[in-house]
């Protein structure tokens, strides 16, 4: 079969999602910096920007999930994608004028994290649209190698913005690539699948409780649930520890973390080539299961780190590198394992869901991890949080995911 790099409308499907994804990298780099140097904003300000965010997804998580069940998924995309430029676009404006505020900046984000949750749910939904369902593996492996790249170069490029234009112009080029993105999805030429639509009138409310009992319901998408969730409080006590247990309680330099923590990135764009092999060998069930409990394994390197700083921060690289590989490879695979799974016409409510509670447990992750650190100390928090993670697993080990292999996926 041929490449899908050959295929036109795949890549300008990729194109639009690599353009969306580093562009939501760079707003999260930008808009706090934009907040303190233009602004200067006080903590608690900066704590309400950041809130805002996570507050957006838990809101209107399900209810895009209902949406994209209901609509056309690629104007929705475009729709998503011309909003985030418009508000990104209004703070150079609102900064040359003069009257750009703190309130400004909330508003931003919060709208620019909602429409994000529009755009996520929807391509996520919408891939199987365009290919058939031997080649989704690939598809999102491909597509998974796009939030890698962002991630590598995504902060750098927002800091570097800053630095040579200043913050509200960094926010202008960041405006201009949502609508980048927009044109290449608008040039898609494959017309959506009829499944992919809801014809019904029931209420809203009547559709996303549709989405959460399918997820409950159905044993595998029950068993990802339980498993992502979990892994998401867990794995969470680090976003609010790594720096701190990094640099005070290891003793790492700002250099040597920013080497740790760019060794994520390149380990997450490696999986999006091994994924397609492992999967092809195990199965999709099997694959998930072991890349999980691989990833798991090398994270005990984390609360065993110490020594000489070089020493402690090699214990931080491992994981980093070669445990979120395999994490990237079980993430790959669980979003095909649900677009297979999940009947068609409730994929955007069942992605939705999903979004919903992974992207909605993050902050209380993060809250209760520094709450731990601050009463145990922070090793304790890391150690709570590896063995959470591991344990979240069960939920894998014991579901039909054990013997799922998928279908018969193209080399």
């Amino acid at each position: 079969m041929r490449s899908l790099w050959r295929h036109p409308d795949f890549v300008k499907l990729w194109t639009g999602q690599t353009i969306s994804e580093l562009g939501s990298v760079v707003t999260r780099t930008a808009l706090p910096i934009a907040a303190v140097i233009t602004l200067h904003a006080s903590a608690i300000e900066m704590g309400v920007l950041v809130a805002c965010a996570s507050v957006a997804v838990l809101l209107v998580g399900l209810a895009a999930g209902a949406v994209v069940d209901r609509v056309a998924r690629r104007p929705l995309m475009i729709v998503a994608d011309a909003g985030r430029a418009a508000l990104l676009l209004s703070i150079p404006v609102a900064a040359y004028a003069g009257a750009l505020r703190i309130e400004q900046l909330y508003a931003i984000a919060f709208l620019e994290a909602a429409l994000g949750s529009f755009f996520d749910v929807a391509y996520r939904s919408y891939l199987p649209a365009l290919l058939p369902p031997e080649r989704l593996l690939d598809g999102n492996a491909k597509l998974g190698m796009t939030g890698a790249l962002a991630e590598l170069g995504g902060p750098g490029v927002g800091g570097a913005l800053v630095q040579v234009f200043t913050a509200p112009i960094a926010m202008l080029v960041d405006g201009v690539s949502y609508v980048a993105s927009a044109v290449s999805i608008a040039l898609i030429g494959t017309a959506e699948r009829a499944a992919a639509r809801v014809e019904t009138a029931a209420g809203l409310r009547r559709e996303i409780a549709d989405g959460l009992r399918t997820v409950w319901h159905e044993p595998t998408l029950r068993a990802i649930a339980l498993n992502s969730v979990a892994g998401a409080l867990f794995g969470n006590f680090f976003a609010s520890l790594y720096t701190l247990y990094a640099i005070d309680e290891l003793g790492l330099s700002p250099l040597l973390l920013g080497i740790v923590i760019s060794a994520g990135g390149v380990g997450s764009l490696a999986a999006t080539v091994a994924t397609g092999p492992l999967t092809r060998r195990w199965g999709l069930g099997p694959t998930i299961i072991r890349t999980r409990i691989a990833a798991a394994a090398f994270s005990v390197l984390m609360p065993l780190a110490g020594g000489p700083p070089l020493l402690a921060a090699t214990f931080l690289f491992i994981p980093q590198l070669i445990g979120d590989a395999f994490r990237s490879v079980a993430i790959i695979d669980t979003l095909t394992t649900r677009q297979l799974i999940a009947p068609p016409r409730l994929l955007g409510r069942v992605n939705g869901t999903m979004h919903m509670l992974i992207e909605g447990v993050a902050p209380v992750g993060a809250l209760v991890g520094a709450a731990l650190a601050e009463a145990f100390g922070i090793r304790v928090a890391v150690w709570v949080a590896v063995l959470g993670v591991m344990g979240s697993i069960a939920f894998l080990v014991f579901s039909p995911l054990r013997t799922l292999r998928g279908v018969a996926l193209a080399a």
